[in-house]
């Protein structure tokens, strides 16, 4: 954390004197290491689509056709990991410091960095957690907050996990979204006061409903319901307010402890600390991948799946991905912009291997509002479903993508080399995603379930 408060002021500066710069200013450095020179790598992060709101990053309103710079990381070349997202099961091995996320939410995106966060975008409702309802067009600190592990951004709100297990929200609070006991906006972020004991572990959040997870299991839901059943509380454990609840409840109705959660537009999921998935919530575009259209408020498991260990899980609006321990991604739920990759427009009622990448192995996915990614082994990015707003990052495309295409950028980059791809995440209408340099050699990069040692073969990073 000390690296990135010394460079507060000159942070600071920056961002105020680029942020009305043009696109193709030079990306700044956000975050240096506490190390020498020598033995740093450059992580870069990047993104692409429907930025009018600022969401891109890149000072402007613009509309990015493919992966195009925004900033850069300096981070140790021994060593980093990324930063645990929502639907992410946590693994046994220590992660190593400092941990790197991004998040994206409807109209504004964020990075942290070693506990810092970088935050720009849509103002409205206080999402950004400045004070003030005004977009920001360039990665800009909070100062309000340090020693942060993970954030999830919301349709008009932003949920922060810290390191302490402490849960943090701002913006709208329509709906209970922000989990106060209250439905107005907050400008600042302001501390969960949940019923649970212990420390939270995890977090995930939609539009309007957020959960969370103990470190002992227990999971906890608040926000918008209106019966479809999203927050799995049961009959008389629903709305306490205009279609809402904005107070945390358990939801006492999973057998077992939990240890990741993905909220989709009107649907929960979760993951037991051994892969097995449950949810519950809105079926009638066949979310929840039981072979029909029941919904319901009460939690169950996947009948197909029951035997499958799934170590992530991704939620769209109406869709959902799941990624197993061998690498494959499953999809189900609504296809009519293409996002479940079956090359079709049709819907899935069961949860289905995403064929076009069975000669992948996959380590990491994501789902927009009706688009997907999945990012492999080897640092390569694929990406399929709406491609309306640019937000799949390859030009020419129909505006739907049913079967996955690989992302191919940084052919005329600005120096920096080949990189390989680390995550992504993945907005209504635009995308972010970081990736490093392996042009120096020995890094070492701990990428979610792997350890990968980087030699001199060039090779393309995923963000």
């Amino acid at each position: 954390m000390k690296p990135i408060i010394r460079h507060r002021n000159y942070i600071a500066t920056l961002t105020r004197r680029s942020r009305h710069s043009p696109a193709t200013q030079k990306p700044p450095l956000l975050y240096t290491a506490d190390t020498t020179a020598d033995n740093t790598a450059t992580l870069q992060v990047l993104s692409w689509g429907r930025g009018a709101s600022g969401q891109l990053g890149g000072g402007v309103e613009e509309t990015r056709l493919y992966p195009s710079p925004v900033a850069n990381l300096a981070v140790p070349k021994s060593s980093f990991s990324l930063a645990q997202t929502p639907g992410d099961l946590p693994q046994a091995e220590k992660r190593r410091p400092p941990e790197v996320g991004l998040s994206c939410g409807l109209f504004h995106s964020s990075l942290v960095a070693d506990g810092a966060l970088w935050i720009w975008g849509k103002g409205d409702g206080g999402r950004l957690g400045f004070g003030h309802e005004n977009s920001l067009f360039v990665p800009t600190l909070n100062p309000h907050l340090e020693n942060l592990r993970s954030v999830a951004l919301g349709g008009l709100h932003t949920v922060a996990l810290t390191s302490a297990g402490e849960v943090f929200t701002w913006g709208y609070g329509g709906f209970g979204a922000l989990g106060h006991s209250v439905y107005h906006r907050e400008l600042f972020p302001r501390l969960v006061k949940g019923s649970w004991e212990g420390i939270i572990k995890h977090i995930a959040t939609s539009g309007t409903h957020t959960a969370a997870i103990t470190e002992s299991g227990e999971l906890y839901i608040w926000g918008r319901d209106e019966g479809d059943g999203r927050l799995g509380l049961g009959p008389g454990r629903g709305p306490d307010h205009a279609g809402g609840l904005s107070i945390p409840s358990r939801v006492k109705e999973l057998p077992y402890p939990m240890a990741a959660a993905s909220c989709g537009g009107f649907f929960t999921m979760a993951l037991t600390e051994d892969g097995q998935l449950w949810n519950w919530g809105a079926n009638s575009n066949y979310e929840l991948g039981r072979g029909d259209k029941i919904g319901g408020w009460k939690p169950r498991p996947v009948p197909s799946l029951e035997n499958v260990k799934i170590i992530q899980i991704a939620s769209g609006g109406y869709h959902s991905l799941a990624l197993t321990d061998d690498g494959k991604v499953l999809s189900w739920g609504h296809g009519g912009q293409g996002q479940l990759g079956h090359g079709s427009v049709q819907n899935q009622k069961i949860p289905a291997v995403v064929e076009a990448l069975s000669h992948e192995h996959i380590i990491y996915i994501a789902c927009g509002g009706s688009s997907s990614a999945a990012v492999t082994d080897n640092g390569k990015l694929y990406m399929w479903g709406n491609a309306n707003d640019s937000q799949l990052g390859v030009p020419g495309l129909p505006p739907v993508q049913p079967c996955p295409v690989e992302v191919n950028f940084l052919i005329e980059d600005d120096g920096l080399g080949h990189h390989r791809v680390l995550s992504i995440a993945i907005g209504a209408s635009h995308a972010i995603m970081d990736m490093v340099d392996f042009a120096a050699k020995g890094v070492v990069l701990e990428v979610q379930r792997i350890e990968l040692t980087i030699l001199t073969i060039p090779e393309v990073l995923r963000l």
